[in-house]
């Protein structure tokens, strides 16, 4: 290990490098059950969880001689050699490169075209309360059960909850994203009040199910992850009969050692009951019969035939070539998340009578995925504020896009071709 002693969490919890570590190895038998034999994206924070981190998608050219990688392709077309981890050796080795999460792909290394793992992301909007985000994960249980398929719950270490499904190895990204957006939209039509499937920020209300992370080339925290929240939160599996009344911030790399030692690992059985995507794509074959187009793909995947226009509704043009706008402002654009959130105050504070009239979730905290890092934008709905005392849109405070140079040059490349 290098720098054992440094700290990785200093806020709410000390966690040392060498804590962190060790944690992992106290949790290896369930930690590796949810990486073993699949390629592993590196989200490398190596100032610590209040530094910013960076994805590191193809394995460093210095790694131990035993430790497996495949050659991954993407989207774009280009391929990256992934690191696979199948030992607690492995496990710690890429934890003392700075990995405080672990972050693999629904695939095995044997067949990298195929998920064997459908993913159910519930991500609650601002101000929904975590009571409703238990009740939809229940929601989403009954579902898949109705479809012939088991739910693997867990925290997400966050504001949210994971389904895991675990499925045979017999469908294309493609389509196990088709089932995820069927499931997404049959769980709405279930509870309308508590759930949505939009994609856009500002069409959601409640518990967002987050089709696009079964695209390929996303992934997402795994099980037993550590988050890099003030408290060393952990993405921890749960039995179903423990979701009515579990508490996210129960589960801690304080915490959550002793109740792998007591309880063991509730998803042990998961891979011994993978099961079919066809009932749930047939949900998807007659929401498409009933007019439904494609739910929108991230901005940077290539259009698909049949997809919804890839266009937030603020920006998209009517039928009779007019634009309908919602009222939204760009108040922050930073890596800093904490920065970008200072930038926040400093408009409310500029603002005051607009501040005042804002609702919680007409604060639209995006995380941004660039190429190799994130960084947060922050949007503001002036939806609730009269027109008369609206503010306008300014420069953004602060205002550091780090895709900004990239998107003008990709510009300019076209314009040259154009030419």
């Amino acid at each position: 290990m290098t720098h054992p002693d440094k700290l990785y969490f200093s806020q709410q919890v000390k966690v040392s490098k060498l804590d962190l570590v060790q944690y992992y190895l106290s949790v290896a038998a369930g930690a590796l059950a949810g990486i073993r034999d699949r390629p592993l994206v590196l989200k490398r924070f190596v100032d610590g969880a209040g530094g910013e981190a960076f994805y590191q998608k193809r394995a460093p050219a210095e790694r131990p001689a035993w430790l497996r990688t495949v050659v991954l392709s993407f989207p774009s077309g280009r391929t990256a050699e992934e690191v696979v981890v199948d030992d607690a050796a492995g496990l710690a080795w890429v934890v003392n490169l700075g990995c405080i999460e672990l972050h693999p792909h629904p695939v095995r290394s044997t067949d990298l075209e195929h998920p064997d793992e459908l993913r159910v992301d519930l991500d609650p909007g601002p101000g929904v309360p975590w009571a409703d985000v238990r009740t939809v994960a229940l929601e989403v249980e009954a579902l898949l059960a109705e479809v012939g398929l088991r739910g693997w719950p867990k925290t997400s270490g966050s504001r949210g909850m994971h389904v895991l499904v675990r499925i045979r190895p017999e469908w294309t990204f493609g389509e196990v994203r088709r089932a995820a957006v069927a499931l997404s939209r049959a769980v709405e039509r279930r509870v309308p009040a508590l759930a949505t499937s939009k994609w856009w920020k500002e069409e959601r209300h409640g518990v967002f199910l987050d089709y696009n992370q079964n695209a390929k080339d996303r992934t997402t925290c795994s099980a037993f992850s550590v988050r890099p929240l003030p408290d060393a939160r952990v993405s921890t599996p749960l039995f179903w009969r423990e979701v009515p009344d579990c508490e996210p911030a129960d589960f801690t790399i304080l915490t959550v050692p002793k109740r792998f030692g007591n309880l063991g690992d509730p998803h042990a059985g998961m891979d011994d009951a993978r099961g079919s995507l066809e009932k749930l794509l047939e949900l998807a074959a007659k929401d498409e019969a009933a007019g439904l187009a494609d739910a929108p793909w991230p901005p940077h995947f290539r259009r698909t035939e049949g997809e919804a226009p890839r266009v937030a509704p603020s920006r998209a043009r009517s039928a009779a070539k007019t634009r309908t706008r919602m009222p939204l402002v760009v108040v922050a654009n930073s890596p800093d998340r904490n920065a970008a959130l200072a930038g926040l105050e400093r408009w409310k504070s500029r603002y005051p009578d607009a501040a005042r009239l804002l609702a919680a979730d007409d604060v639209l905290v995006d995380s941004m995925r660039g190429r190799s890092s994130t960084w947060t934008r922050i949007r503001v709905n002036l939806r609730h504020v009269p027109e008369s005392i609206r503010p306008p849109q300014g420069t953004p405070d602060p205002d550091e896009d780090p895709t900004r140079a990239w998107r003008e040059a990709r510009v300019r490349r076209a314009s040259k071709k154009g030419a």
